[in-house]
């Protein structure tokens, strides 16, 4: 697959923006493994090949162990994540399917994550859901390719 085109130029400052975001969201405290597994999570759903890849060897060179990494995809079925872990993902995932849910994120889906973390770290939460879902409709509609 080939990429569409570059939007580095083109979109220069709305690239610079996105990444002001994602600087934010590194520095929130909230751990970077944590952030990753996220990050991974949506780009699965989204079908962001470019992202998946990314975010997968960014798990693994941070320590993330291989069956956290290749369980995410059924991390409510597996015994690899924290508590903390599976309130961040379902919002994650709530979050990122939310046309298939008329009322968006469910009371009870937010209040679960709402009860694992403080409201700074909650709202770096949303904002990571948000960039990652707005990098994947990046990379998808330019249809970048994972790299090697």
């Amino acid at each position: 697959m080939q990429a569409r085109m570059n939007v580095l130029k083109p979109a220069a400052d709305g690239y610079k923006a996105m990444l002001a975001l994602e600087a934010y969201i590194n520095a929130s405290g909230v751990p970077h493994r944590l952030l990753d597994l996220i990050r991974l999570r949506v780009s699965q759903i989204n079908g962001c090949a470019y992202c998946v890849n990314m975010h997968a060897r960014d798990a693994k060179k941070a320590g993330e162990t291989d069956e956290r990494l290749w369980s995410v995809a059924a991390w409510r079925e597996s015994p690899f994540y924290t508590d903390e872990e599976r309130a961040a993902l379902a919002l994650a995932e709530a979050a990122t399917r939310i046309s298939d849910n008329p009322d968006g994120v469910p009371d009870d889906v937010w209040n679960d994550a709402a009860d694992h973390y403080d409201e700074e770290s909650l709202a770096a939460l949303v904002m990571t859901i948000a960039a990652i879902n707005a990098w994947n409709r990046i990379n998808v509609t330019l249809r970048n390719p994972a790299s090697n």
